[in-house]
């Protein structure tokens, strides 16, 4: 093979591939390349070669050369949906072109309207055996200019497989547009590790599914048949996986892309990888996978793999009413089941989170929407097997399809649901959980919640998952039950071997592969010493918090349920400084009224034993959409009707709640925090309709403050300060707003760091402004919860913690070691540093690692 020049095939600006608006392109999972952004509406030829692949919908070609090298050119972003509108093939399939040559025409005007992005990537597809040497872009380009210079890669030689049984299995194409570019970079990313030769065939045609070009050069559409073919040890492993991915609508992870890209963009490269004698990426001794964080921790154990069960249903059913009954029987197995455990009155955090999460169930298992597809698809002749699975598969594409991460994260929840429910069909015991090793680590692509709660806890010691997110229900329980655990790992975790020893480091958002001996002991060492300084705190934290020369910091826990308040007053909180209300709104048809709000606070109230309460109003909108509150689709929802927005828009909503909260006894302990409020309006607004309510009951209003989330409100902290009765910052939102990054970003995650000098300088404004007023200010966002920010907080002004309540006595043996002087000086150092490394590296001063951390 020789060298290969391309020449621009657009006239336009060449530009970074990472700057295209698609993980699939900007992550390099189809190859490396560029992009451009058109000027012109002609795709040219930028090199000689053969028409390998022209999309049924003509808004991609690839090129061959007489080397090998494939060149994909993808014209803008998503242009598959327009099935064709706007573009015109000048060349046919299979043609000889030269450098030059016009390929296709597309309508700029009509793509500009109707697409997110005219960004065009151009790929050198990672099959083709061929790098990019030099590239030209950050400049204009016309058709024929210099574009890129490839060079032949070394050659390798490609691992055989170790013998192994065939296997085979029939799956539908459930993309909306079929196996185009996107989907066929997913599709052969999800085998990726696995050792086996993997084939498509349909059509009577054949692709090897590790090649995108190959993939998409089947032509297959929404609905179209096609059988899966693979040998090699990980065969069955193969087929199952890319059914999966290919019945789901492709393997999930932040913003549709695999978790091995959300894991590269929020935690670093990913690490090359080292395959073993099978063809299988193996992690390496040594090695170090970056990860996200999903429960906080560190951990010492060995790999122990678990899979998801996968359960075969027959298509075709016996008639409608012997499987419309099967189905029935099944859902009433799962919903005792699930009632039971939602109802139970179990100790401990994880199992009170697993009872909750069993009750969100229930209204899954009972979805209107849900039970109407299963039975469409029971009166096509469907078992009962394939119609629940086939109306659960399609409501988690639609999940899938939503902008917000957590949304999509709930694809897990109906998964679930679907794997109970085929259980309970096949008449197979529920909950048969493996018979686990002490101090287990437990590899697997992602966990179901029903999986989790049926493990021996005191066997796990840490949770890796190649997938997931940070807020699933999997990754809820784990963190209530304080098990470290990484999620979005990527596929080289599901690699490792039973047994191996592993250092899962849930502060770092990393996992260590068979780290050397004195990593190994010395880790060790340092859990057996947070073991015995938890039992000192816990024993402590019954106690007010004070610093070491006597100041008083209150530490107040954010609760969402009684049976947080409850553990709460068990860990040290000296009350709630945030209820969150929107337990009681979500997930249902209509909002509750005033009688059902005001028994869910006063038991909180009561749980906390006289304690003083701050119950929020509604924080509803962006990432809390209510199904009973509609509201136009918004381009950027974080920006748009939420919080304090969306309860003036209902004011009959925010009255009920009003006066919910007006009742709950004793009165005086209880106060009104309002969401999102960014100027002395919003405020007045709601005074006004609390005077009203207060009025018509006889009452005298409580204290009502305001959360600072928006730098408009630290900026505005003197006038809110004058006209609210306290402050209390939500630094999860300040942290957004402030530094232009989206909170379910996972490529941003490892950058979204509250300690940023630009967040902590908008704190310490809203602290001067709060105390000119003689006004509290208090810190109930995520950032009140991480021990080594403690002491800047108080530093800042700050005399009200308001964090997560298994926090609180680390928070207050942190504390009670320093001195407010200390705690004021470093404070000011940190607000003259340039970024968030050098901040912590401050903090670290005042709090050793071995205390900031869990």
């Amino acid at each position: 093979m020789s060298a290969i020049a391309l020449t621009a095939p657009l006239a336009g600006w060449s530009t970074p591939l990472d700057e295209t608006p698609d993980e699939v392109f900007a992550s390099r999972m189809m190859g490396d390349g560029l992009a451009i952004d058109p000027t012109a509406g002609t795709l040219h030829a930028p090199c000689d070669g053969e028409l390998l692949a022209l999309a049924p919908s003509r808004h991609a070609v690839t090129l061959r050369t007489a080397g090998g090298c494939q060149v994909l050119m993808h014209v803008g972003i998503d242009t598959v949906k327009l099935g064709g509108a706007g573009f015109t093939a000048v060349a046919r399939q299979g043609a000889r072109v030269r450098a030059g040559e016009v390929l296709l025409r597309f309508d700029l005007d009509l793509l500009a309207r109707r697409s997110p992005s005219l960004l065009t990537p151009i790929i050198i597809t990672a099959d083709s055996g061929f790098r990019i040497v030099r590239r030209f872009q950050d400049r204009e380009v016309a058709v024929g200019d210099p574009l890129m210079e490839l060079a032949p890669q070394a050659t390798v030689a490609a691992a055989s497989a170790a013998p192994g049984a065939d296997a085979v299995k029939r799956a539908i194409v459930s993309f909306e547009h079929g196996i185009h570019a996107r989907p066929a970079a997913l599709l052969a990313a999800s085998l990726k590790g696995l050792a086996a030769d993997v084939r498509l065939s349909a059509k009577g045609r054949e692709a090897n599914a590790r090649s995108t070009v190959a993939l998409m050069a089947l032509g297959l559409g929404h609905g179209d048949e096609l059988e899966i073919r693979a040998s090699g040890p990980d065969a069955a492993l193969a087929v199952s996986t890319l059914a999966a991915a290919l019945s789901a609508g492709g393997p999930r992870g932040a913003r549709g892309a695999p978790a091995a890209v959300a894991a590269r963009g929020a935690a670093g490269a990913a690490l090359p990888a080292a395959p073993d004698e099978g063809g299988r990426a193996l992690p390496a001794a040594g090695d170090v996978l970056p990860g996200v964080i999903a429960s906080r921790g560190v951990a010492v154990g060995k790999a122990f793999k678990l899979t998801r069960p996968e359960i075969e249903v027959a298509a075709d059913g016996t008639g409608i009413e012997h499987e419309s009954a099967a189905l029935e029987r099944a859902r009433t197995v799962v919903r005792s089941r699930l009632e039971r455990r939602a109802g139970a009155s179990a100790e401990g955090a994880g199992a009170r989170a697993a009872g909750e999460i069993a009750a969100a169930h229930l209204g899954l298992l009972d979805d209107p929407e849900l039970t109407a597809a299963a039975r469409l698809e029971l009166a096509r002749g469907r078992s009962a097997g394939f119609a629940w699975r086939a109306a659960v598969r399609e409501a988690a594409r639609a999940l899938q399809g939503l902008a917000d991460p957590r949304l999509r994260e709930r694809v897990d929840d109906l998964l679930d649901l679907e794997t109970q429910v085929l259980t309970a069909l096949s008449g197979a015991p529920h909950g048969a959980a493996p018979e686990l090793p002490e101090q287990s680590i437990l590899i697997a692509g992602e966990l179901l919640p029903s999986q989790l709660v049926a493990l021996d806890a005191g066997r796990v010691a840490g949770l890796a998952m190649a997938a997931g997110g940070a807020t699933s229900h999997a990754a809820i329980i784990a963190a209530a039950m304080q098990i470290p655990a990484l999620v979005a790992l990527g596929p080289r975790v599901l690699a490792l071997r039973d047994g191996t020893e592993l250092v899962l480091d849930a502060e770092r958002g990393v996992l260590e592969v068979e780290p050397a001996a004195p990593r190994l002991t010395a880790t060790r060492a340092l859990l057996d010493a947070r073991r015995e300084r938890r039992t000192a705190e816990r024993a402590a934290a019954q106690r007010e918090c004070h610093t070491a020369d006597g100041t008083r910091i209150e530490i107040f826990a954010n609760v969402g349920s009684v049976a947080e308040a409850e553990a709460a007053v068990r860990n040290g909180a000296e009350g709630c400084g945030l209820l969150r209300t929107e337990f009681l709104f979500l997930d249902r048809e209509s909002p509750p009224d005033e009688a059902e709000q005001l028994a869910q606070y006063q038991k909180i109230a009561d749980a906390l034993g006289g304690r003083p309460l701050t119950i929020r109003t509604l924080d509803a909108g962006g990432d809390k959409p209510i199904a009973y509150l509609p509201q136009p689709p918004e381009d950027n929802p974080a920006l748009g009707l939420r919080g304090v927005r969306t309860s003036l828009a209902n004011p009959a909503l925010l009255k009920a709640q009003l006066r919910a909260i007006l009742a709950v006894r004793p009165a005086e302990r209880c106060r009104i925090l309002l969401p999102m409020i960014t100027d002395t309006g919003d405020l007045a607004a709601v005074r006004a309709i609390l005077g009203q309510v207060c009025a018509e009951r006889g009452l005298s209003p409580p204290k009502v403050g305001i959360m600072i989330e928006t730098p408009a409100s630290a900026m505005l902290a003197d006038q809110l300060a004058a006209a609210a009765d306290f402050l209390s910052i939500g630094t999860n939102d300040l942290t957004q707003y402030t530094l232009a990054m989206d909170r379910g970003n996972a490529r941003l995650a490892a950058r979204l760091d509250a300690l940023h000098p630009a967040v902590l300088r908008l704190i310490e404004r809203a602290a001067t402004a709060a105390a000119a007023h003689g006004r509290l200010v208090a810190v109930c966002g995520g950032l009140a919860s991480e021990p080594l920010a403690a002491p800047l907080l108080v530093g800042l002004g700050v005399h009200e913690l308001s964090a997560v309540g298994s926090v609180i006595p680390q928070l207050k043996a942190v504390l009670g070691r320093v001195s407010l002087e200390e705690c004021t000086a470093v404070a000011r150092q940190a607000l003259s540093q340039s970024e968030p490394g050098e901040v912590r590296a401050l903090a670290r001063r005042l709090v050793p690692a071995t205390e900031a951390a869990p």
